[in-house]
């Protein structure tokens, strides 16, 4: 069984929220360019990130800063259900006080009144007037980066492997729907494929065939926002069909296209007591 509604506020810089139930559902790795702040309701959840795997159980808090890549599959048979926050780098450098993108210092924290006010603001957002959830929302990621928030990280410098993955990445930005194969690719950045496949998920935590899956997904997400049905967006980001689209939107993001569009559209809240 997979429960899941995805919807976005009109205040707080369009914050995303989720919640959802998964039993067999497996997310593919990933990361957001926003952040994820989310907390297990019931069940269990693993998460497999580059240097390890957190498992967490019931009033467990997940903090993933953005671009973070990570999975996500359930733990027990049950599955897990969970409530998931979205706020956006902008977001969490003004609560943070701070100039650049602030960063969690833990990643899985056992806090259950952080958790308990997390589950509050995000239930608050389905009940409560607009006033009251921004209200609470806010209090809610204020706490969580005064108890578990660091100073932005800094810049990396950039070495000759970043230098020609930075100008691979920017090729699939540029020809999204139609991309150049990896002999290709490897070609018109000067270096072998397999020092590019190497040294690109180095850079961006996935190899370049899943980072231009992740970058079309991101782009749908972007037009069905904007009302565009999903028949018509899957060929406008480089998909085959609605299907192809359907298939790996919801690895990613957890929620069919239709789904997300019929909660991506902001709103100021929606109705006390919709489902």
């Amino acid at each position: 069984m997979q429960l899941s509604r995805f919807w976005r506020l009109r205040g707080l810089d369009g914050l995303g929220l989720m919640r959802a139930r998964y039993v067999s559902h497996a997310f593919a790795r990933h990361g957001h360019e926003t952040f994820a702040v989310g907390v297990i309701q019931s069940g269990a959840e693993e998460i497999r990130f580059a240097d390890g795997v957190e498992r967490i159980g019931p009033g467990g808090l997940v903090l993933i800063g953005p671009e973070v890549v990570h999975t996500g599959v359930a733990l027990t048979d049950d599955g897990w259900a969970y409530r998931v926050l979205y706020p956006s780098a902008d977001l969490m450098s003004e609560l943070a006080g701070t100039r650049g993108t602030p960063r969690f210092i833990e990643r899985v924290v056992d806090d259950d009144r952080a958790a308990r006010l997390v589950l509050r603001a995000h239930a608050a957002t389905e009940t409560e007037d607009r006033l009251t959830a921004e209200t609470l929302m806010r209090r809610a990621l204020a706490g969580l980066l005064r108890s578990y928030g660091g100073v932005p990280s800094a810049v990396p410098v950039r070495s000759s492997g970043g230098a020609f993955s930075e100008r691979a990445r920017e090729v699939l930005h540029e020809r999204m729907t139609e991309p150049p194969g990896l002999e290709e690719l490897a070609a018109e950045v000067g270096v072998g494929w397999s020092t590019l496949v190497r040294a690109f998920r180095d850079a961006y935590g996935l190899p370049p065939h899943a980072y231009l899956t992740q970058l079309r997904v991101r782009a749908a997400c972007r037009l069905l926002e904007r009302g565009i049905p999903p028949a018509e967006v899957a060929p406008m980001v480089g998909f085959y069909d609605q299907a192809h689209l359907s298939r790996h939107f919801r690895r990613l993001v957890g929620v069919p296209p239709g789904g997300y569009q019929q909660g991506g559209r902001i709103v100021q809240a929606p109705s006390p007591g919709s489902a």
